[in-house]
């Protein structure tokens, strides 16, 4: 079954929205830097080529009928764009190769990045315009932005911006401070623009800095983000954090977004008993061990059960996987991670959902 829908995402988003019945829940299978499969083309191909990046992301859409997509090629492109270098292989994601300082004395020398002119931001910006004009009102487009706390990492390197959270917390604090200005203007542009900021933020994962880390270094200028952006145009911001974040869900729904992504080691059910009437609920099918791995029936397995934890969370729920899908993910897993929605239907028939999943044990 390819793309069979009866509704496009935003029809069907508006129905939900508005207690009315749809064809299925949305769904975003999170492909990523695999849409490049999907168009044909080399990853590198699309890195600094606006046309190929929103493109590759349309193709992806008319294959499998995605509920979101999304500008975003990596987490280092607001580093790059503040003086950090990257490496770009051939055909696999850009990656870190130097921090854009190495020395405390040297944070006087950063300033918020331009993006309208330095970096990669003007190519993604430009992206964001193509992409619109290829779906129009269709589909409700994204734009990737890297939390403030992240970027500081990138632009001082991850082992020694962790060593200044104990030895030197003030430094780290600039760091924060200029990379939540650079956050913002790219977060106005994509706002000017017509599409909405998300935000990732992998540093502010539990399974690499404590709570109370997270809550003194990176919460406050997340939440000046978030302000932020609602505040320009009262947008409500997805936040996607990898790892464990159950001991800071309360912080992140305190902050006023709009949904929240978790990881697959995070439970979706109580994510939903803790947050759900306060936020989306996204989430979260393992990206490696199930999607890239595991066979099509186990990709359909832990769909329904996701579908059963979260399906009636208050605030809305959207089937999707825990986090971005490596590259070589196989299509007829994403295809039945779509399928299997698309069979569930809308409203959700929780026993006939029990009956799939018992199907799928048997």
């Amino acid at each position: 079954m390819l793309n069979t829908d009866l509704m496009t995402p935003a029809e069907r988003a508006a129905a939900i929205a508005n207690g009315k019945g749809a064809d299925r829940l949305p769904c975003n299978p999170n492909i990523a830097n695999g849409v490049a499969r999907v168009y044909g083309c080399k990853i590198s191909e699309f890195n600094h080529n606006s046309k190929a990046i929103a493109e590759a992301q349309v193709a992806t859409y008319r294959r499998f009928g995605c509920d979101s997509l999304r500008i975003f090629t990596d987490l280092f492109t607001w580093a790059e764009a503040m003086g950090a270098t990257v490496m770009f292989p051939d055909d696999a994601t850009a990656d870190l190769a130097k921090p854009a300082i190495s020395r405390v004395e040297d944070i006087k020398t950063l300033s918020p990045a331009d993006p309208y002119k330095d970096g990669r931001l003007p190519v993604h910006l430009d992206a964001m315009k193509y992409l619109q004009e290829l779906v129009k009102d269709e589909i409700k487009c994204a734009a990737g932005i890297v939390g403030p706390f992240t970027n500081a990492f990138f632009l001082f390197g991850v082992d020694e911006a962790l060593k200044l959270i104990y030895k030197n917390p003030e430094a780290l604090h600039k760091l924060c401070r200029i990379s939540v200005e650079t956050c913002k203007a790219y977060a106005k542009a994509v706002l000017d623009i017509g599409l909405t900021p998300t935000i990732s933020d992998p540093m502010s994962s539990s399974t690499v800095v404590s709570p109370k880390v997270f809550r003194e270094f990176s919460l406050p200028y997340l939440k000046e983000l978030i302000d932020f952006i609602k505040a320009y145009n009262e947008t409500k911001v997805v936040v996607h954090i990898c790892g464990q974040t159950n001991r800071i869900w309360h912080d992140l729904a305190d902050t006023g977004i709009g949904g929240i992504s978790i990881d697959n080691v995070a439970s979706l059910k109580d994510c939903k008993l803790a947050i759900g009437h306060r936020a989306k609920i996204l989430g979260n099918v393992d990206p490696a061990d199930i999607m890239y791995l595991g066979s099509p029936q186990a990709v359909r397995k832990k769909t329904l059960e996701g579908i059963l934890d979260a399906y009636d969370s208050p605030k809305g729920y959207m089937v999707m996987s825990g986090c971005s899908l490596p590259v070589e993910t196989p299509f007829e897993n994403i295809q039945m991670m779509m399928d299997t929605v698309r069979e569930v239907g809308y409203p959700v028939d929780p026993e006939r959902v029990a009956g799939m999943l018992k199907q799928c044990r048997q």
